[in-house]
């Protein structure tokens, strides 16, 4: 799949309502190619036609869909999309700006972003600048007044692809498809980048978002979660300070015998970008961990635990992208919309008897969620803080605090 522009003058822009100045529009040739991931021997190699509003360069990535209607921003900030593109299917991205409560983490950390339509002007009361301005600023290619639809329809079909964008008129088209079939983020260690380098304790700034819940203030004292960062979204630790528990969050590669000496009432392996797989060093963490203390995994750290359990984990088609999948909570039987973000999944014909699948999507049938009682262990495929929404599984949180209540009453 590629994605070719025509070099056409833009028409003079309006103000933005936020700013003194105009956006930064650019009109460049982007281009992208794409190849199926390694493992399929077929190549797209098809043009799309594009404009560029932020960083110039090439770039290659995975290209995804998403197919949330709102929280962009979010999804700018999650450390799950490292070396993808995200393209968007709601046609129209950018009219609420952005603004700096809503980010999930520090930086950026998708490879880029792609839309339909790029909104010319912003109408919100906390918006700060652009999206055109603040992708610049972060030097994140993005593209829009693209096809958006028959893109997503292509990645339906042919599962997620291997993109390129290119504003560099120098390089041939010969020259891109080549860099896209050189490229693959199967078994790429990601999680390494966007992890923090020391521990630190998770500081609340903000006012909760969503749903609390009351603690005394000398629970809040004895109850410590010690959070493992493959890409941890802020909004996890906020719903953990809302729920009245103290989190200490450490590097991917923190020891377990260190994370034992710190006495935690409970672990959490959080979310990150990539392949399961590449990351045999935060498998044998959890297994160390596994019935010492309880522990919760979200996303990757779900596939994690599937596989420190003994079960097998796999690249799907085009994965889970966006605020909109239902799933059934098998345990309540109830169905709860969640908001996801991953491309591989654990099997579960592949786990050893008494791990129990707790929820599985209702799309397509795929292990949504673990539990283990033996050993204290639950597990969420997506993602129960779901910032910006919807905020039905955020039960899961109450869930960790009565496991790591009923296992500290048991001790």
């Amino acid at each position: 799949m590629a994605v070719t522009s025509m070099d056409i003058a833009l028409p003079n822009q309006p103000a933005c309502l936020v700013s003194a100045k105009r956006p930064k529009f650019r009109v460049f040739t982007a281009r992208c190619y794409s190849s199926v991931p390694s493992q399929v021997a077929a190549i797209d190699g098809s043009i799309w036609r594009a404009k560029s509003s932020s960083a110039t360069g090439t770039q290659v990535g995975e290209v995804v869909f998403n197919t949330s209607l709102t929280g962009y921003q979010e999804i700018l900030t999650d450390h799950s999309y490292a070396g993808q593109f995200v393209l968007m299917t709601n046609p129209h991205i950018g009219n609420t700006g952005v603004n700096f409560d809503d980010e999930e983490s520090r930086q950026c950390f998708l490879a880029g972003l792609v839309i339909r339509s790029l909104s010319i002007s912003t109408s919100n009361w906390r918006c700060t600048k652009t999206l055109c301005e603040y992708l610049a600023e972060r030097n994140i290619m993005g593209i829009y007044d693209v096809d958006t639809h028959a893109i997503t329809r292509r990645l339906r079909q042919d599962g997620s692809l291997i993109g390129v964008l290119s504003t560099e008129k120098s390089k041939t088209d010969k020259e891109l498809l080549e860099m896209s079939c050189s490229w693959d983020i199967v078994g790429v260690d990601l999680i390494s980048n966007v992890s923090c380098n020391a521990p630190y304790e998770w500081v609340d700034k903000q006012s909760q978002i969503g749903i609390s819940t009351q603690m005394g203030e000398m629970e809040r004292l004895t109850m410590l979660v010690v959070a493992y960062d493959f890409g941890i979204k802020h909004n996890i630790l906020r719903r953990l300070t809302a729920y009245g528990r103290k989190s200490k969050v450490v590097p991917s590669k923190w020891q377990a015998s260190e994370t034992l000496k710190m006495k935690p009432d409970g672990v959490l392996f959080s979310n990150g970008p990539g392949d399961p797989l590449a990351v045999p060093y935060a498998v044998e963490t959890v297994k160390e961990l596994l019935g010492k203390v309880p522990v919760f995994g979200i996303c990757m750290g779900h596939r994690l635990l599937g596989q420190a359990l003994g079960g097998r984990t796999f690249k799907m088609k085009f994965g889970h992208h966006g605020g909109n999948h239902p799933v059934r909570n098998l345990r309540k039987n109830r169905v709860e919309i969640s908001a996801q973000n991953h491309n591989y999944a654990v099997d579960p014909a592949s786990l050893p008897k008494g791990v129990e699948v707790t929820h599985v999507n209702l799309n397509d049938g795929s292990c949504a969620g673990l539990e283990y009682a033996r050993l204290n262990v639950m597990s969420l495929q997506y993602h129960p803080e779901a910032s910006p929404g919807p905020h039905d599984s955020d039960c899961a949180f109450s869930d960790f605090i009565e496991l790591m209540q009923q296992a500290k009453q048991n001790a």
